[in-house]
Protein backbone atom coordinates (compact mmCIF):
# COMPACT_ATOMS: atom_id res chain seq x y z
CA UNK A 1 0.00 0.00 0.00
CA UNK A 2 2.91 2.38 0.58
CA UNK A 3 3.33 2.77 -3.18
CA UNK A 4 -0.29 3.85 -3.67
CA UNK A 5 -0.86 6.16 -0.67
CA UNK A 6 -0.34 9.35 -2.67
CA UNK A 7 -2.49 8.01 -5.51
CA UNK A 8 -5.40 7.25 -3.16
CA UNK A 9 -5.15 10.69 -1.55
CA UNK A 10 -5.19 12.37 -4.97
CA UNK A 11 -8.10 10.11 -6.01
CA UNK A 12 -10.22 11.22 -3.06
CA UNK A 13 -9.43 14.90 -3.66
CA UNK A 14 -9.96 14.53 -7.41
CA UNK A 15 -13.33 12.81 -7.09
CA UNK A 16 -14.53 15.47 -4.64
CA UNK A 17 -13.41 18.15 -7.10
CA UNK A 18 -15.17 16.37 -9.99
CA UNK A 19 -18.41 16.34 -8.00
CA UNK A 20 -18.29 20.10 -7.47
CA UNK A 21 -17.34 20.71 -11.11
CA UNK A 22 -20.31 18.65 -12.26
CA UNK A 23 -22.63 20.37 -9.80
CA UNK A 24 -21.40 23.79 -10.95
CA UNK A 25 -22.09 23.06 -14.62
CA UNK A 26 -25.26 20.99 -14.10
CA UNK A 27 -26.71 22.88 -11.18
CA UNK A 28 -27.90 19.73 -9.37
CA UNK A 29 -26.52 17.08 -7.03
CA UNK A 30 -27.34 14.49 -9.69
CA UNK A 31 -25.08 16.27 -12.17
CA UNK A 32 -22.32 16.25 -9.57
CA UNK A 33 -22.71 12.51 -8.99
CA UNK A 34 -22.69 11.92 -12.75
CA UNK A 35 -19.43 13.88 -13.06
CA UNK A 36 -17.94 11.85 -10.20
CA UNK A 37 -18.90 8.62 -11.97
CA UNK A 38 -17.41 9.83 -15.29
CA UNK A 39 -14.15 10.81 -13.58
CA UNK A 40 -13.96 7.32 -12.04
CA UNK A 41 -14.54 5.68 -15.43
CA UNK A 42 -11.84 7.84 -17.04
CA UNK A 43 -9.38 6.96 -14.26
CA UNK A 44 -9.97 3.22 -14.73
CA UNK A 45 -9.71 3.65 -18.51
CA UNK A 46 -6.41 5.50 -18.18
CA UNK A 47 -4.90 2.79 -15.97
CA UNK A 48 -6.05 0.02 -18.32
CA UNK A 49 -4.64 1.83 -21.35
CA UNK A 50 -1.36 2.73 -19.64
CA UNK A 51 -0.50 -0.40 -17.66
CA UNK A 52 1.99 -1.35 -20.35
CA UNK A 53 3.35 2.20 -20.13
CA UNK A 54 4.13 1.60 -16.44
CA UNK A 55 6.09 -1.54 -17.34
CA UNK A 56 8.13 0.21 -20.05
CA UNK A 57 8.73 3.15 -17.70
CA UNK A 58 10.11 0.70 -15.14
CA UNK A 59 12.41 -0.87 -17.76
CA UNK A 60 14.01 2.51 -18.48
CA UNK A 61 13.75 3.93 -14.98
CA UNK A 62 15.87 1.20 -13.39
CA UNK A 63 18.79 2.31 -15.62
CA UNK A 64 18.58 5.94 -14.49
CA UNK A 65 20.46 7.56 -11.61
CA UNK A 66 18.49 8.13 -8.38
CA UNK A 67 18.52 11.88 -9.06
CA UNK A 68 16.96 11.60 -12.52
CA UNK A 69 14.62 8.86 -11.32
CA UNK A 70 13.27 11.25 -8.70
CA UNK A 71 12.98 14.01 -11.29
CA UNK A 72 10.93 11.78 -13.55
CA UNK A 73 8.58 10.90 -10.70
CA UNK A 74 8.15 14.59 -9.72
CA UNK A 75 8.71 16.80 -12.77
CA UNK A 76 7.40 14.07 -15.04
CA UNK A 77 4.25 13.82 -12.92
CA UNK A 78 3.60 17.55 -13.31
CA UNK A 79 4.13 17.29 -17.06
CA UNK A 80 1.80 14.28 -17.26
CA UNK A 81 -0.97 15.86 -15.19
CA UNK A 82 -0.91 19.48 -16.34
CA UNK A 83 1.00 19.22 -19.59
CA UNK A 84 -0.77 16.35 -21.34
CA UNK A 85 -4.15 16.55 -19.60
CA UNK A 86 -4.63 20.35 -19.73
CA UNK A 87 -2.04 22.14 -21.86
CA UNK A 88 -2.04 19.62 -24.73
CA UNK A 89 -5.82 19.81 -25.42
CA UNK A 90 -5.68 23.59 -25.14
CA UNK A 91 -2.72 23.70 -27.55
CA UNK A 92 -4.63 21.67 -30.15
CA UNK A 93 -7.65 23.97 -30.01
CA UNK A 94 -5.37 27.03 -30.03
CA UNK A 95 -3.74 25.80 -33.23
CA UNK A 96 -6.94 24.71 -34.99
CA UNK A 97 -9.15 27.67 -34.03
CA UNK A 98 -6.34 30.26 -34.32
CA UNK A 99 -7.01 31.64 -30.85
CA UNK A 100 -4.69 32.30 -27.92
CA UNK A 101 -4.47 29.76 -25.05
CA UNK A 102 -6.60 31.91 -22.73
CA UNK A 103 -9.40 32.08 -25.29
CA UNK A 104 -9.17 28.30 -25.70
CA UNK A 105 -9.47 27.88 -21.92
CA UNK A 106 -12.50 30.22 -21.82
CA UNK A 107 -14.06 28.21 -24.67
CA UNK A 108 -13.50 24.97 -22.72
CA UNK A 109 -15.13 26.51 -19.63
CA UNK A 110 -18.08 28.24 -21.31
CA UNK A 111 -18.66 26.42 -24.61
CA UNK A 112 -17.55 22.81 -23.97
CA UNK A 113 -19.40 21.33 -26.97
CA UNK A 114 -17.70 23.70 -29.42
CA UNK A 115 -14.36 23.04 -27.73
CA UNK A 116 -14.85 19.26 -27.93
CA UNK A 117 -15.72 19.42 -31.64
CA UNK A 118 -12.49 21.30 -32.36
CA UNK A 119 -10.54 18.85 -30.24
CA UNK A 120 -12.02 15.80 -31.98
CA UNK A 121 -11.35 17.32 -35.41
CA UNK A 122 -7.62 16.82 -34.75
CA UNK A 123 -8.02 13.12 -33.91
CA UNK A 124 -6.63 11.96 -37.25
CA UNK A 125 -3.33 13.83 -36.92
CA UNK A 126 -3.00 13.03 -33.21
CA UNK A 127 -3.50 9.30 -33.89
CA UNK A 128 -0.95 9.36 -36.71
CA UNK A 129 1.71 11.09 -34.59
CA UNK A 130 1.20 8.94 -31.50
CA UNK A 131 0.75 5.76 -33.53
CA UNK A 132 4.02 6.30 -35.42
CA UNK A 133 6.00 6.96 -32.24
CA UNK A 134 4.58 3.95 -30.38
CA UNK A 135 5.02 1.71 -33.42
CA UNK A 136 8.71 2.65 -33.52
CA UNK A 137 9.03 1.89 -29.80
CA UNK A 138 7.61 -1.61 -30.31
CA UNK A 139 9.55 -2.35 -33.51
CA UNK A 140 12.82 -1.16 -31.97
CA UNK A 141 12.34 -3.64 -29.13
CA UNK A 142 11.60 -6.67 -31.30
CA UNK A 143 14.24 -5.89 -33.95
CA UNK A 144 16.94 -5.48 -31.29
CA UNK A 145 19.82 -7.77 -32.25
CA UNK A 146 20.98 -8.00 -28.61
CA UNK A 147 17.61 -9.38 -27.45
CA UNK A 148 18.21 -12.95 -26.28
CA UNK A 149 15.11 -13.90 -24.28
CA UNK A 150 12.05 -14.56 -26.44
CA UNK A 151 8.48 -15.09 -25.27
CA UNK A 152 7.12 -16.20 -28.68
CA UNK A 153 10.28 -17.56 -30.36
CA UNK A 154 8.89 -18.19 -33.86
CA UNK A 155 7.99 -14.48 -34.08
CA UNK A 156 10.78 -12.87 -32.09
CA UNK A 157 13.83 -14.84 -33.22
CA UNK A 158 13.43 -13.90 -36.92
CA UNK A 159 12.86 -10.23 -36.05
CA UNK A 160 15.95 -10.12 -33.84
CA UNK A 161 17.95 -11.81 -36.63
CA UNK A 162 16.72 -9.30 -39.23
CA UNK A 163 17.58 -6.49 -36.83
CA UNK A 164 21.18 -7.69 -36.81
CA UNK A 165 21.36 -7.89 -40.62
CA UNK A 166 19.32 -4.94 -41.88
CA UNK A 167 20.15 -1.45 -40.62
CA UNK A 168 17.16 0.66 -39.50
CA UNK A 169 14.67 -2.00 -40.62
CA UNK A 170 12.10 -0.67 -38.12
CA UNK A 171 12.15 2.75 -39.83
CA UNK A 172 11.64 1.16 -43.24
CA UNK A 173 8.77 -0.99 -41.96
CA UNK A 174 7.07 2.02 -40.37
CA UNK A 175 7.30 3.94 -43.66
CA UNK A 176 5.86 0.97 -45.57
CA UNK A 177 2.92 0.76 -43.16
CA UNK A 178 2.14 4.45 -43.62
CA UNK A 179 2.45 4.14 -47.40
CA UNK A 180 -0.07 1.28 -47.40
CA UNK A 181 -2.52 3.05 -45.06
CA UNK A 182 -2.54 6.30 -47.04
CA UNK A 183 -3.27 4.42 -50.27
CA UNK A 184 -6.75 3.63 -48.94
CA UNK A 185 -7.49 7.11 -47.56
CA UNK A 186 -9.16 10.06 -49.32
CA UNK A 187 -6.57 12.48 -50.70
CA UNK A 188 -7.73 15.34 -48.42
CA UNK A 189 -7.06 13.17 -45.34
CA UNK A 190 -4.02 11.22 -46.53
CA UNK A 191 -1.58 14.14 -46.63
CA UNK A 192 -2.28 15.46 -43.07
CA UNK A 193 -2.19 11.87 -41.76
CA UNK A 194 1.13 11.22 -43.50
CA UNK A 195 2.67 14.50 -42.31
CA UNK A 196 1.69 13.82 -38.70
CA UNK A 197 3.00 10.26 -38.95
CA UNK A 198 6.32 11.45 -40.33
CA UNK A 199 6.52 13.97 -37.48
CA UNK A 200 6.03 11.13 -35.00
CA UNK A 201 8.69 9.03 -36.73
CA UNK A 202 11.17 11.92 -36.83
CA UNK A 203 10.49 12.69 -33.16
CA UNK A 204 11.31 9.12 -32.24
CA UNK A 205 14.53 9.12 -34.29
CA UNK A 206 15.65 12.40 -32.69
CA UNK A 207 14.82 11.37 -29.13
CA UNK A 208 16.36 7.91 -29.58
CA UNK A 209 19.43 9.47 -31.21
CA UNK A 210 19.92 11.91 -28.34
CA UNK A 211 19.61 9.07 -25.85
CA UNK A 212 22.10 6.88 -27.73
CA UNK A 213 24.58 9.76 -28.03
CA UNK A 214 24.39 10.48 -24.31
CA UNK A 215 24.75 6.81 -23.41
CA UNK A 216 27.82 6.43 -25.64
CA UNK A 217 29.93 8.56 -23.28
CA UNK A 218 32.47 7.19 -20.82
CA UNK A 219 31.02 5.82 -17.60
CA UNK A 220 31.84 8.84 -15.42
CA UNK A 221 29.21 10.11 -13.03
CA UNK A 222 28.72 13.22 -15.18
CA UNK A 223 28.11 11.10 -18.26
CA UNK A 224 25.78 8.75 -16.40
CA UNK A 225 23.70 11.78 -15.46
CA UNK A 226 23.70 12.87 -19.11
CA UNK A 227 22.51 9.44 -20.18
CA UNK A 228 19.76 9.59 -17.56
CA UNK A 229 18.72 12.96 -18.96
CA UNK A 230 18.32 11.35 -22.38
CA UNK A 231 16.21 8.57 -20.86
CA UNK A 232 14.09 11.20 -19.10
CA UNK A 233 13.39 12.89 -22.45
CA UNK A 234 12.53 9.53 -24.03
CA UNK A 235 10.07 8.66 -21.25
CA UNK A 236 8.35 12.04 -21.45
CA UNK A 237 7.73 11.67 -25.19
CA UNK A 238 6.63 8.06 -24.63
CA UNK A 239 4.18 9.19 -21.94
CA UNK A 240 2.85 11.86 -24.27
CA UNK A 241 2.28 9.30 -27.03
CA UNK A 242 0.37 7.05 -24.64
CA UNK A 243 -1.72 10.00 -23.52
CA UNK A 244 -2.80 11.09 -27.01
CA UNK A 245 -5.39 8.38 -27.52
CA UNK A 246 -6.70 8.58 -23.96
CA UNK A 247 -7.11 12.36 -24.01
CA UNK A 248 -8.88 12.44 -27.37
CA UNK A 249 -10.96 9.36 -26.55
CA UNK A 250 -12.10 10.90 -23.28
CA UNK A 251 -14.05 13.54 -25.23
CA UNK A 252 -16.32 10.73 -26.45
CA UNK A 253 -17.40 10.27 -22.82
CA UNK A 254 -17.66 13.90 -21.70
CA UNK A 255 -16.99 17.32 -23.23
CA UNK A 256 -15.93 18.88 -19.93
CA UNK A 257 -12.16 19.48 -20.06
CA UNK A 258 -11.85 19.78 -16.28
CA UNK A 259 -13.55 16.44 -15.55
CA UNK A 260 -11.35 14.84 -18.22
CA UNK A 261 -8.24 16.33 -16.62
CA UNK A 262 -9.24 15.09 -13.15
CA UNK A 263 -10.15 11.57 -14.28
CA UNK A 264 -7.08 11.02 -16.46
CA UNK A 265 -4.79 12.57 -13.84
CA UNK A 266 -6.03 10.09 -11.22
CA UNK A 267 -5.10 7.32 -13.66
CA UNK A 268 -1.69 8.92 -14.26
CA UNK A 269 -0.95 8.89 -10.52
CA UNK A 270 -1.70 5.16 -10.31
CA UNK A 271 0.51 4.49 -13.36
CA UNK A 272 3.39 6.30 -11.59
CA UNK A 273 2.75 4.27 -8.43
CA UNK A 274 2.85 1.04 -10.45
CA UNK A 275 6.10 2.17 -12.06
CA UNK A 276 7.76 2.77 -8.68
CA UNK A 277 6.54 -0.59 -7.38
CA UNK A 278 7.83 -2.43 -10.46
CA UNK A 279 11.28 -0.84 -10.05
CA UNK A 280 11.71 -1.26 -6.28
CA UNK A 281 10.33 -4.81 -6.16
CA UNK A 282 12.29 -5.79 -9.29
CA UNK A 283 9.09 -7.16 -10.80
CA UNK A 284 10.53 -7.33 -14.31
CA UNK A 285 13.38 -9.52 -13.10
CA UNK A 286 11.02 -11.93 -11.35
CA UNK A 287 8.56 -12.12 -14.27
CA UNK A 288 10.70 -12.56 -17.35
CA UNK A 289 8.06 -12.14 -20.06
CA UNK A 290 6.17 -9.20 -18.57
CA UNK A 291 8.30 -6.78 -20.55
CA UNK A 292 7.52 -8.67 -23.77
CA UNK A 293 3.80 -8.49 -23.09
CA UNK A 294 4.04 -4.72 -22.57
CA UNK A 295 5.77 -4.17 -25.91
CA UNK A 296 3.26 -6.40 -27.72
CA UNK A 297 0.53 -4.26 -26.15
CA UNK A 298 2.31 -1.09 -27.31
CA UNK A 299 2.49 -2.43 -30.85
CA UNK A 300 -1.22 -3.30 -30.76
CA UNK A 301 -2.09 0.16 -29.42
CA UNK A 302 -0.05 1.75 -32.23
CA UNK A 303 -1.91 -0.25 -34.89
CA UNK A 304 -5.26 0.63 -33.30
CA UNK A 305 -4.35 4.32 -33.44
CA UNK A 306 -3.22 4.01 -37.06
CA UNK A 307 -6.45 2.25 -38.01
CA UNK A 308 -8.57 5.19 -36.78
CA UNK A 309 -9.12 6.59 -40.33
CA UNK A 310 -11.09 3.45 -41.19
CA UNK A 311 -12.72 2.17 -38.02
CA UNK A 312 -13.37 3.41 -34.50
CA UNK A 313 -12.27 0.87 -31.93
CA UNK A 314 -13.79 1.47 -28.47
CA UNK A 315 -11.40 2.49 -25.71
CA UNK A 316 -12.59 -0.43 -23.55
CA UNK A 317 -11.43 -2.88 -26.21
CA UNK A 318 -8.04 -1.15 -26.47
CA UNK A 319 -7.52 -1.35 -22.72
CA UNK A 320 -8.83 -4.91 -22.46
CA UNK A 321 -6.67 -6.24 -25.30
CA UNK A 322 -3.54 -4.76 -23.75
CA UNK A 323 -4.47 -6.20 -20.37
CA UNK A 324 -4.97 -9.66 -21.91
CA UNK A 325 -1.51 -9.58 -23.52
CA UNK A 326 0.14 -8.51 -20.28
CA UNK A 327 -1.82 -11.10 -18.27
CA UNK A 328 -0.74 -13.82 -20.72
CA UNK A 329 2.91 -12.78 -20.43
CA UNK A 330 2.54 -12.84 -16.63
CA UNK A 331 1.17 -16.42 -16.70
CA UNK A 332 3.99 -17.57 -19.00
CA UNK A 333 6.49 -15.93 -16.64
CA UNK A 334 5.07 -17.97 -13.76
CA UNK A 335 5.48 -21.14 -15.83
CA UNK A 336 9.08 -20.25 -16.63
CA UNK A 337 10.06 -19.70 -12.98
CA UNK A 338 9.62 -23.33 -11.82
CA UNK A 339 11.66 -24.57 -14.79
CA UNK A 340 14.56 -22.28 -13.86
CA UNK A 341 14.34 -23.40 -10.24
CA UNK A 342 14.47 -27.07 -11.33
CA UNK A 343 17.52 -26.40 -13.52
Amino acid sequence: MKYFTTSFIFTILGLIASFFVGQYYGGTVGAGLQALFIATVLAVLEVSLSFDNAIVNAVVLKQMTPVWRKRFLTWGMLIAVFGMRLVFPLAIVTFIAHVNPWEALVMAATRPDEYANLMLSAHLEVSAFGGAFLLMVALKYFYDESKELHWIPFLEKPTAYLGSKVEAIEVALCLVIFAIITQFMPSESALPFLKAGMAGLITYVIVDGIGSWLEASDETMKDVHRASAGMFLYLEVLDASFSFDGVVGAFAITHNLFIIMIGLSIGAFFVRSLTIMFVEKETLTKFAFLEHGAFYAIGLLAMIMLSSPFVHIPEWFTGLSGAVLIAASFVWSLKKAPKESAE
